[in-house]
């Protein structure tokens, strides 16, 4: 019999987050969290998504034997701004028993119907920052610190248990080998003459700091038509500006600013720290951090994260202006791998944007949905 515990205390909490090392202890591909990390992310007093967002933790157990764990979340601006009235879950990892992750989303399902939402969709985070989707195809991937990997009967679970797909992600990569940079080179000094543009590089965090809270607004200006976005609130800003921007390498941000000096593009890109990660095993010290410095210096593969065009800017050509700064970054940096970050499927425009580096489709994921 299983048996669903929720989670009371921090005792339960550090379950909820090592549960995972676990189940993944033999996988090659998993990249681990760190525990610290992780912690915060879920408590109350220090994650300031929690100002408009409630959750709930579960733990499930078989015989004494943890098995499974779930978050259930509610994001109360997406439900009542947007009037979408739906119950989040994410962190959904369990054994291959179903009786396991259906008591695990039953739970879920219980507090979307006490709070009288229509459906509950997962995996995905409290926002539009977090990671979502559970992985579907490219299992012999490894995983980046910025997305879930899981097992390959994940999506056998959603599906036995009456999910639907709800949305559909891919995960593309090229060899930047493949940046000819006759491509943008010529459309970069066109575009900046024509609109009186100028490129932002930065040798410090110091440097990129008065422009952070002009990035998080263009974010959510350049978003906001996607499904399901959530903005970022001026809490939340504060609380990424000081918990991310100092971990990026800072040449590897690059601002667009207009003739008035105002933002009108913005682009991260990150290191890859995925080996470092394993390395760490979750925990930064004694040694976890010397891994984590030496991929922030030397990783060859980089991580593009978001790339956020003001709307009345958009398909004006602006990403030649950051394509060539990003060439020169990495040439001398040695780059060798780009990898993008989970795209919706019906995305073509982003799509259009990489077409000439010829990025290959390595990953899928989705989300599903189920009426409560």
């Amino acid at each position: 019999m299983v048996k669903v515990k929720q989670v009371q205390s921090k005792a339960d909490l550090r379950k909820f987050v090592k549960f995972p090392f676990s189940l993944y202890k033999d996988s090659p591909y998993w990249v681990p969290p760190i525990i610290k990390d992780e912690m915060e992310t879920f408590n109350v007093e220090k994650n300031p998504v929690f100002h408009n967002a409630e959750a709930s933790f579960f733990l499930a157990y078989r015989d004494g034997v943890l098995v499974g764990r779930v978050a259930a979340i509610v994001n109360w601006l997406e439900v009542k701004e947007q009037n979408m009235w739906k119950m989040r879950f994410g962190w959904f990892d369990f054994v291959d028993d179903l009786e396991v992750s259906q008591a695990l989303l039953e739970k879920v399902a219980e507090i979307g119907q006490q709070h009288k939402l229509d459906y509950m969709e997962g995996p995905v985070g409290f926002s539009n920052l977090d990671k979502v989707g559970v992985l579907i195809d490219g299992f012999d991937h490894i995983g980046t610190m910025i997305t879930w990997y899981n097992h390959a009967y994940y999506q056998k679970h959603y599906e036995h248990h009456g999910f639907v797909k709800e949305k559909e992600y891919l995960e593309n990569k090229f060899l930047f080998a493949n940046a000819d940079p006759k491509i943008f080179e010529k459309a970069n000094m066109l575009i900046k003459k024509r609109y009186g543009l100028q490129e932002l590089n930065f040798k410090s965090s110091k440097e990129i700091m008065p422009w952070v809270d002009k990035m998080f607004d263009l974010f959510n200006s350049s978003y906001s038509s996607l499904a399901s976005f959530v903005k970022i609130t001026d809490v939340q800003k504060e609380y990424f500006k000081k918990k991310y921007i100092s971990f990026i390498n800072p040449e590897y941000i690059k601002f667009i600013i207009d003739s008035k000096d105002q933002l009108i593009s913005f682009a991260i890109v990150m290191p890859s720290f995925s080996e470092a990660l394993q390395k760490a095993n979750g925990r930064l010290f004694p040694t976890g951090i010397f891994h984590l410095l030496k991929a922030k210096k030397n990783s060859k593969d980089v991580i593009f994260y978001l790339i956020g065009i003001r709307p009345d800017y958009q398909n004006k050509g602006v990403t030649a202006i950051i394509f060539n700064e990003y060439y020169k970054t990495f040439k001398k940096r040695g780059v060798e791998n780009c990898i993008r970050t989970p795209e919706l499927e019906e995305n073509v425009a982003i799509r259009q944007m990489w077409k000439h580096f010829d990025p290959v489709t390595h990953k899928r994921r989705r989300t599903y949905r189920k009426q409560l």
